[in-house]
């Protein structure tokens, strides 16, 4: 066995070479170096621990698996550690109410992976109330991988420690500028063309765009049935779509160091006087706000719905292979975010590398530093390839030094989706305590359509995006008892004002509402969080 994953590191190793000098003329970032030996020979053995218990949300595996103990990655970690796992998975959509209460109860598993940015009064007080443990000192002694990866990386050892100075968790970062961008307009391209329009650039082309597919029948079935475009605010809050255009945002941002509140500026009115306007003529879906994810999927394949705003791969690249045999002219493309005027470039979505998701200890384990040498396998080369493309010879094959995904993920023979085929290998479609490699993009968003998408999406403003800021205790306590209540009342006033149950001339009292209910506090909260992250 130790031969084995020898030659196996070795190979890794011409792989991971190989990908740096591909990253070198490209500008992108090398994935991490094989675990460092004494010798700068093969990798050195480790003691890794007999067993441990893992809480975890199953992301996108959730509707093929029943535990991660089914999925290719973690066999094969089991086989080269030793290591017998208990995963504990909270169900769909309860991972927040199951993580609430595994913490209220005390009876913590050994590994707890979560989105730790989301917890209530943040990881520093976790450490404090001896909920999870200061990760800092048994990083650098037991992780030489990821040890290595955050000297290589500063801006990702800052985002990933806090204002305390504490890292916290064994954390997922996207480990590329391409992967941070996956969102944004989609439009109808078969329908443009059908009525003689470009592809928008504008607030007023998309204008000009949308009344054309009200009026000129694009879906050519003879009746006035298109939907010209399905607005949700959920995808306007993502990544900024449309109100970027007025170099605001929905929520928080920052402008020249000084935090901001989008709901607020007055830009945020000129934004609801056109969507009431396009609203009320019949450009944006008239059941918007009741219309789920389901419905959405209906119009778009029924041939009704002309634009979104959507993820690359669950909508663009999904909508794409749905209507490939039904309707072979169809076409989606990703636009540039829309601005005012021609030649500006209007706030867009950009993830961070890191925003507060990996895998953290708790205070109860018995063996933290076994766990920590468990975790930092997957920061190793041999552990990055099993997570981000699974298991060589049946998920993926080396090609002149590139990792491909066989057609048991890209064709795969029970007719599942590739995300649902990758996700019964590694989590690299999701999130994890990894550093998700870009070439697992490069094939799973592998339409022109979608790789012409993420250079449109890329084509955007992102100065004033706030990064991954954390508050203190008491400033988490204030501001989720601010921002509940102030965010229900934005919600429902939102919909009123695009829909026309509230008059725009009543933008002001919305405003001074939501003063009253605290958002200042929140803004100044937020704005000593922001100053702590610049000093770290």
């Amino acid at each position: 066995m130790k031969n084995k994953r020898q030659k196996a590191a070795a190979a890794l190793m011409s792989v991971t070479l190989a990908a740096g000098l591909i990253a070198g003329c490209s500008n992108t970032e090398k994935p991490p170096a094989a675990q460092p030996s004494d010798s700068g020979g093969a990798p050195k053995e480790v003691q890794y621990p007999e067993k441990l218990s893992y809480w975890a949300g199953m992301g996108n595996a959730g509707s093929v698996l029943k535990s991660f103990n089914e999925m290719g990655a973690y066999k094969e970690t089991e086989k080269i550690t030793g290591t017998k796992v208990e995963f504990q998975h909270p169900p769909s959509g309860q991972e927040a109410d199951q993580f609430n209460l595994m913490l209220a109860s005390g009876k913590l598993p050994d590994i707890i992976e979560y989105n730790w940015a989301s917890v209530a009064k943040g990881p520093d007080n976790a450490i404090k109330e001896k909920r999870i443990i200061r990760l800092n000192e048994l990083i650098e002694e037991h992780a030489p991988n990821l040890t290595k990866i955050l000297n290589e990386h500063a801006e990702w050892k800052k985002l990933i420690t806090t204002d305390d100075g504490n890292i916290y968790v064994f954390p997922f970062i996207r480990g590329h500028e391409e992967l941070l961008t996956f969102h944004g307009p989609v439009i109808r391209k078969d329908w443009l063309d059908k009525v003689n329009l470009p592809v928008p650039t504008t607030i007023d082309d998309w204008e000009k765009a949308l009344t054309a597919f009200r009026d000129q029948d694009p879906n050519g079935n003879g009746q006035k049935d298109e939907i010209p475009f399905l607005l949700t605010m959920g995808d306007i809050n993502v990544g900024h779509a449309f109100i970027g255009a007025w170099g605001i945002t929905t929520e928080f941002y920052q402008d020249n160091g000084q935090v901001k509140y989008g709901p607020i500026q007055p830009e945020y009115k000129e934004f609801l006087t056109l969507m009431n306007r396009w609203y009320t003529e019949g450009l944006i879906d008239k059941d918007y706000a009741t219309t789920d994810s389901k419905l959405k999927d209906a119009k778009m394949t029924g041939d009704q719905l002309g634009s979104i705003v959507t993820y690359n791969g669950s909508g663009l690249g999904r909508y794409t292979s749905l209507m490939i045999e039904s309707n072979p002219d169809f076409k989606l493309v990703g636009t540039t975010y829309p601005v005012l005027k021609e030649g500006d470039k209007a706030l867009g979505q950009m993830d961070f590398p890191f925003t507060g998701v990996g895998a953290a200890i708790s205070a109860t384990a018995k063996n933290p530093e076994e766990l920590v040498k468990w975790m930092d396998f997957r920061y190793g080369e041999e552990g990055h390839m099993l997570f981000n493309f699974g298991v060589e010879g049946e998920s993926y094959v080396m090609e002149n030094g590139y990792p491909k995904y066989t057609d048991l993920i890209m064709n795969n023979p029970d007719k599942l989706p590739v995300t649902q085929a990758m996700s019964k290998y590694f989590v690299a479609s999701w999130s994890g305590p990894i550093i998700q490699d870009v070439r697992y993009q490069e094939q799973y968003l592998s339409m022109d359509a979608q790789k012409e998408a993420i250079k449109n999406w890329m084509d955007a403003d992102h100065s004033k995006l706030l990064p991954p800021i954390t508050r203190t205790a008491d400033e988490s306590s204030k501001y989720s008892s601010i921002m509940n209540d102030i965010n229900t009342y934005k919600t429902e006033m939102i919909d009123k004002f695009i829909m026309g149950a509230e008059p725009l001339d009543r933008f002001d009292d919305f405003v001074n509402t939501l003063k009253g209910m605290g958002i200042e506090e929140a803004i100044r909260i937020q704005q000593t969080a922001f100053e702590r992250f610049n000093q770290r």
